[in-house]
């Protein structure tokens, strides 16, 4: 098991919802992720939390395309069409929020990833392949250059929000 301090930069300006998401309804706030293990696959980390499963709601897939005022929701990008997103997936470290279970329309409330990203594995323009496709919303800013080194099984021992919490817009309960 690999020990590291990784520190993640939130961007709500350009990804309001799956932040506060994140910090609230995942719980970071409350530490529902501490204890989670990783799984590591070609081009990502992937937690793995699966809180109770009686418990139903959905985050919308958020989308900032470049140029736009305004995220989209529940709609990818076609980058073929040169619609690239504010957040690029094309860098790593970044961190996105997976597909939820029924639709790739939403994204799963429970489940992040760190991205990989090679140049070597990119399309022609040097983008992800997967570009556009997820909810990208902060970067790793501190310990990026150990994330290969993560394996599956290791175990994310604290997540917390160190700073910014006053200004963190949370989602409704409802």
């Amino acid at each position: 098991m690999y020990a590291g301090c990784y520190r993640w930069e939130f961007s709500g300006e350009f990804s309001t919802i799956n932040s506060g998401e994140f910090c609230k309804t995942s719980k970071v706030i409350d530490g529902a992720y501490n204890g989670s293990k990783l799984n590591l696959t070609n081009q990502a980390i992937l937690s793995d939390n699966r809180p109770d499963k009686n418990s139903s709601f959905s985050v919308p897939l958020e989308i900032k395309p470049s140029g736009q005022f305004e995220p989209l929701y529940r709609t990818t990008l076609s980058v073929q069409d040169v619609e690239l997103p504010v957040l690029s997936l094309s860098v790593c470290g970044a961190v996105a929020m997976a597909h939820g279970e029924d639709s790739e329309e939403y994204s799963s409330p429970y489940q992040f990833f760190f991205y990989l990203y090679d140049k070597r594995n990119a399309g022609l323009g040097g983008l992800s392949f997967d570009e556009g496709q997820f909810s990208v919303f902060r970067y790793t800013t501190i310990g990026r250059e150990i994330l290969p080194q993560i394996n599956t099984g290791d175990v994310i021992q604290s997540a917390k929000l160190v700073e910014g919490q006053d200004r963190l817009i949370l989602p409704n309960e409802s």
